[in-house]
């Protein structure tokens, strides 16, 4: 399956995006997170921002997007939402979806390249 992530764009501090996550195929069986890679990051550093399970519909936040994000998903159309509101200038990344495959789940979003599938990613610019 190959995820693109769409999107993102230029908000000012305080604003709110939707990102959304589209999927070649079903994702019956896996979960899908977003990772966001900070300006001068590389991939492999970018931080976990929340993931869902198509499977058992479980559902987790990184610490620094809690109360300010909120995922969800629509499994005919393949696709994960995230709806990010009252951003901030520290929120700039490029935001990345990425799928387990079915292995792992939602529990390692804090590892990064446990998930696979990355896209090109979309970028999400805050400032005023």
């Amino acid at each position: 399956v190959q995820l693109q992530a769409s999107g993102g764009g230029l908000v000012q501090p305080g604003g709110s995006l939707n990102l959304s996550c589209t999927a070649s195929g079903p994702l019956y069986y896996y979960a899908v997170a977003w990772f966001r890679q900070a300006p001068g990051k590389e991939r492999a550093e970018s931080e976990g921002v929340s993931c869902i399970s198509f499977v058992d519909d479980t559902i987790t936040y990184g610490d620094s997007v809690k109360g300010r994000v909120t995922i969800s998903k629509d499994n005919a159309a393949n696709t994960v939402y995230l709806t990010m509101n009252n951003l901030k200038p520290d929120d700039t990344a490029v935001y990345h979806c990425a799928t387990d495959y079915g292995l792992i789940g939602c529990g390692l979003i804090t590892i990064p390249w446990n998930y696979n599938a990355w896209g090109q990613g979309t970028q999400v610019t805050v400032s005023s």
